[in-house]
């Protein structure tokens, strides 16, 4: 009888706790990513969850959908976001390209040297200066929140051979996506860009309509490129494979000044979650690598000094070719220069 009781008593609490949450919820927030529950992303929105749900003290909902629940694409889903159809979206530069197309600095090569640089970079005001230009190009519809990372870096990977500098691309078929600076920047240094949609590049690489791709060591791995032939890794680090976290304006306008603060926070801690979690994920997928065969090379500084000098006709590239191109590149070189300046004031802090 007592545990009856007990458990009746139990019960009525939790059903008590269920209808005090339900009455504090006044916003709800529909977050999707089109990736799986392996991805950096997932890992972010999990985490913003949890800290927005928490520090609004139920006051905001954060509702999951991962995959293609309410959007398939790109285009598609920022076109949600400025509808509020979707409240909050990642998408990378690629795929933000055709809206926005100066997003695409993010993916001009050997700009940022490290993760410090990038991280310290994307934290400040460049992120900044680049969500005035989306607001500004979407009718005040899609807010840049942060930008954080999907995947650590983009390196060169193919089917035939060790490359240790630029010359060894040389015609090689390498698969991009349709924008047009990663297949700028394969044309620069000799190769031919191929676009190949994500879905169709294992088989691409099995038979040999593209002989190479510019993806980090995870995206290799969890796709199992190495058994179509993806044998070859070269850690010339050309780009940090940025993600571009939006929201629809609206929606965040809309909250109370408080809980603008609670997601702005959220999105911080989303920020240094996506950080660090290619950081762990990259090590057990560079031994599997590695131990399946793999030959993963590490250019020497001179021998990524000669990739970056080949390159460098890019950066003029888009500066001419894409709309607020040198503003926004301007920005990032900037960013970077500074970033690079209080990243050596504290090696001198630290190193003595």
């Amino acid at each position: 009888m007592l545990e009856r009781l007990t458990k009746a008593a139990l019960t009525a609490a939790m059903l008590a706790g269920s209808a005090i949450a339900a009455s504090a919820q006044e916003y709800t927030l529909r977050a999707t990513a089109n990736s799986n529950e392996n991805d950096e992303d997932y890992d972010g929105l999990v985490v913003f969850k949890n800290y927005v749900e928490n520090a609004s003290n139920g006051q905001i909902a954060v509702e999951l959908f991962i995959g293609t629940q309410l959007c398939s694409g790109g285009a598609e889903c920022l076109q949600g976001v400025a509808d509020g159809t979707i409240d909050i979206f990642v998408t990378t530069s690629g795929g933000a390209a055709g809206i926005f197309p100066y997003v695409q600095v993010l993916d001009l090569p050997y700009l940022m040297a490290n993760d410090r640089v990038a991280e310290h970079v994307l934290s400040g005001d460049f992120t900044r200066k680049m969500r005035d230009m989306a607001l500004a190009d979407s009718g005040d519809t899609i807010r840049i929140m942060t930008i954080g990372n999907t995947g650590g870096w983009r390196n060169f990977a193919n089917t035939q051979k060790r490359v240790t500098k630029p010359e060894d691309l040389a015609g090689m078929k390498i698969r991009t996506v349709v924008a047009d600076l990663p297949q700028e920047l394969v044309k620069t240094l000799g190769a031919s860009p191929t676009p190949i949609s994500w879905p169709e590049l294992f088989t691409s690489l099995q038979t040999g309509v593209v002989e190479g791709s510019k993806n980090g060591i995870t995206d290799i791995m969890n796709m199992k490129f190495p058994d179509a032939g993806l044998q070859y890794v070269t850690l010339d680090g050309h780009a940090y494979m940025g993600a571009i976290w939006v929201m629809n304006n609206q929606a965040f306008l809309g909250l109370p000044e408080d809980l603008r603060r609670v997601v702005v926070d959220g999105f911080a801690a989303l920020q240094q979650a996506t950080f660090a979690s290619p950081k762990r994920k990259s090590i057990a997928a560079y031994e599997e690598f590695v131990e399946g065969g793999g030959d993963l090379y590490v250019p020497s500084p001179e021998e990524k000094e000669a990739f970056r000098a080949a390159a460098e006709p890019v950066y003029e590239w888009f500066k001419q070719n894409v709309g607020g191109g040198e503003e926004i590149f301007t920005a990032l070189t900037d960013a970077v220069n500074e970033a690079e300046a209080e990243l050596d004031a504290a090696y001198d802090a630290d190193l003595n």
